[in-house]
């Protein structure tokens, strides 16, 4: 029998662990993150891009995140079904697990980079691309490049947490800080420099993500704990559907912001051509430009909170693997905590500074409507950033404990049910304001449900031997 070299995991203190794999993870994040925060940075302060260059980013933006979303369900459900096997010793699964995540990824993203290709017209109308001409030319050029990095994107995120759940947070950092490095220099050069416009912003982007999935493969070859042979890549149907029953709250998470995404677009296209100001032709692309920008500050928030939740997720997991619910207890105390302050923090930054991070998207080049709808969405679109943090991370914890479907139930309700029929509902009654006043309602009732599901999960913990459940 092979040693269990993650056993470390139930030894450590419980605090450093989570520094140990935290913060490489809220790296790791926060620069996937940047890869469209960075494009969308550039294209805004190009003259000739400016507020439609922005637009049409925005309207491409859910298209990358469902390729994420598919993403990250078969590399988070790898890493919390490989750590929990590693926990409880069971090498056969852990192996042919990452074999099967890894196999799966690869046809998964041909298959949508084929569907991006064929449908793109339809797609891009779909997510309010068609608000104007110039926008959805930008759109249209910017989608190509990127549907064509689909594959390289979705391998280098899907195994970037499998990397993790081998005992290596930093190698996950740092093969995608390679990937956005190359991002941030190439992007001025191909925007500015070759003037090559949002093909250049995409062909940056695909360039980024090509290192980091190459660094990804490279990794695999030589992992530690489990040992990669051709019997992994077989397929199992039991492995295949609990390494994708652990992960599908992160797909929901990921795909329910598109649908909302979804919603928001066209609401902004429908509620703006009703406004006085954004009914002129000239203005039409700024709520959807301004919204976008949001999002944007808002991911990468969330990226920090979704960071530190599931670096813990091989902490969580082999713990109770190995019959140590005290330690994953003492874990979601320390978690909720530090999501509480990530939010509290944030929360400070979009109130008393909207002007100065509507600046760095250039208001400078645009009109005064511009800047006084985009310091109204920061406010209010964001104003319950404290809860949002510690929503997402309870989501993340329950599926770290092998609890998918609660976890699942909890993403449904924030995503679809709140995120999307508040997005279509409020709109109704307060036109483009209740586009805004959709993100606090959804987070306030959300965040009522989940201290009810808190509770019984600290229960669950509190009860001794909760391997049972797994």
């Amino acid at each position: 029998m092979e040693n269990r070299t993650n056993n470390f995991l139930e030894t450590q203190p419980v605090g450093a662990l989570m520094r140990r794999y935290a913060i490489p993870c809220v790296i790791s994040l926060l620069v996937a993150a940047l890869y469209n925060i960075v494009d969308q940075l550039f294209i805004a302060n190009a003259a000739y891009l400016g507020s439609h260059g922005n637009a049409a980013n925005t309207v491409v933006f859910p298209l990358t995140v469902i390729a994420l979303a598919i993403a990250v369900m078969i590399g988070d459900g790898c890493c919390a079904f490989v750590s929990i096997c590693l926990g409880s010793d069971r090498r056969e699964d852990a192996h042919r697990s990452v074999g099967n995540a890894a196999a799966l990824c690869v046809l998964s993203s041909l298959l949508l980079t084929a569907v991006y290709l064929i449908f793109d017209d339809e797609i891009l109308t779909l997510f309010g691309g068609r608000v104007n001409a110039e926008t959805f030319a930008c759109a249209k050029e910017y989608f190509f490049w990127i549907a064509l990095g689909v594959p390289f994107y979705m391998f280098g995120q899907a195994m970037n947490p499998v990397i993790r759940s081998d005992g290596s947070p930093k190698f996950a950092m740092a093969s995608t800080l390679a990937g956005a490095l190359v991002n941030i220099v190439l992007d001025p050069l191909f925007i500015f420099g070759f003037r090559w416009g949002m093909m250049g912003a995409a062909v940056a982007t695909v360039l980024g993500q090509v290192l980091t999935a190459a660094l990804a493969l490279w990794y695999l070859c030589r992992m530690k704990s489990v040992r990669l042979s051709r019997a992994s890549f077989r397929p199992s149907a039991a492995v295949i559907g609990r390494t994708l029953s652990l992960g599908v709250c992160s797909f929901l998470s990921q795909i329910s912001l598109v649908a909302a995404m979804a919603a928001i677009n066209n609401m902004l296209r429908q509620y703006g051509a009703a406004d006085a100001v954004f009914g002129q032709p000239q203005y039409a692309q700024i709520p959807m430009a301004v919204v976008g920008i949001v999002m944007k500050f808002f991911q990468i928030v969330i990226s920090i909170a979704v960071g530190m939740a599931a670096g813990c997720i091989p902490i969580v997991g082999y713990n109770v693997g190995a019959n140590r619910p005290d330690r994953a207890l003492a874990l979601l105390k320390r978690l909720l905590l530090c999501e509480a302050a990530v939010g509290a923090v944030a929360l400070g930054i979009v109130e008393l500074f909207p002007r100065a991070l509507i600046n760095l998207f250039g208001a400078a080049n645009e009109s005064a409507y511009y800047t006084s709808f985009a310091v109204r969405s920061f406010r209010v679109y964001l104003s319950m950033m404290m809860l949002a943090t510690v929503n997402k991370a309870a989501f993340i914890y329950l599926q770290s404990l092998g609890k998918a479907f609660s976890s699942t139930m909890l993403s449904m309700v924030r995503e679809v049910a709140f995120g999307v029929g508040l997005a279509l509902l409020l709109p109704r009654f307060f036109a483009l304001d209740g586009v805004l006043y959709s993100m606090p309602v959804s987070d306030i009732l959300t965040f009522a449900i989940t201290l009810i599901v808190l509770r019984h999960t600290v229960r669950f913990l509190k009860s001794g031997n909760p391997r049972h459940a797994m």
